[in-house]
């Protein structure tokens, strides 16, 4: 029996904010794509989906990153319901959006050519359609914040990494410089890193030491009152 036969039916999507990082670089990047069907067919685009009938709206939006990337178990944050009456000119439609952490040089790129879709820096963002733009500003601010509390910017290096890496990332997320004493003094302080013997040559001759980020350790401290402050 349909109890609520009288109310009107609207449509429940998931829009991804998907931001990545290539430890090399010096600038965040979003996951955006070329619209390819109406309306605002052509135009850029964060990836989105309609919620199923047999999905909750997390499911939804771990599938629609797996669709576009290839890559599960990825950090991921429901961020917030932009329900504006007239915000989408193709129906009633409220949109549950998501930001998520990915290592650039782990998805699957084959996946993101078949969907036409790019890796865009922050400061080279384009307008993209609807709202999207509120979203990505809204993800960009929580980011800003769960950064600074949480240690969530590992989720966007990989295993083993540089100190250098390290604040480039920061100042990627930041979008500001950062002394280097300062930032290596603060971060070495919270006994979190695990100093490697193995050193990256690639960018010097004397080369820099590789660390891993120790989550057990992390874990630990944190039962214990810890809180992660950058």
């Amino acid at each position: 029996m349909d109890f609520y036969a009288n109310q009107a039916r609207l449509l429940v999507a998931v829009d991804s904010i998907i931001f990545g990082f290539n430890e090399n670089d010096t600038e965040l990047k979003l996951l955006l794509l070329k619209r390819n069907f109406e309306p605002a067919k052509g135009e850029w685009s964060l990836m989105g989906g309609f919620v199923t009938t047999e999905e909750s709206l997390d499911m939804a939006a771990e599938r629609i990153v797996f669709q576009l990337t290839g890559l599960k178990n990825v950090y991921m944050e429901q961020l917030y319901a932009f329900g504006e009456p007239k915000r989408d000119p193709g129906g009633r439609i409220v949109s549950v959006s998501y930001f998520s952490l990915i290592k650039i040089q782990e998805h699957d790129r084959e996946l993101v050519k078949q969907h036409g879709a790019s890796w865009i820096a922050l400061s080279r963002l384009p307008d993209l359609i609807f709202d999207h733009n509120e979203m990505v500003n809204k993800a960009l601010r929580k980011l800003k914040i769960r950064a600074r509390t949480e240690p969530i910017g590992f989720e966007l290096l990989p295993e083993k990494f540089t100190i250098p890496q390290l604040q480039r990332l920061y100042e990627a997320i930041y979008q500001t410089p950062f002394d280097k004493r300062n930032f290596r003094r603060k971060l070495l302080s919270m006994g979190l890193l695990d100093k490697l013997e193995e050193k990256e040559k690639e960018t010097s001759k004397k080369g820099a030491f590789y660390y891993k980020f120790n989550s057990d350790k992390y874990e630990e401290l944190k039962e214990r009152g810890f809180n992660f402050e950058l």
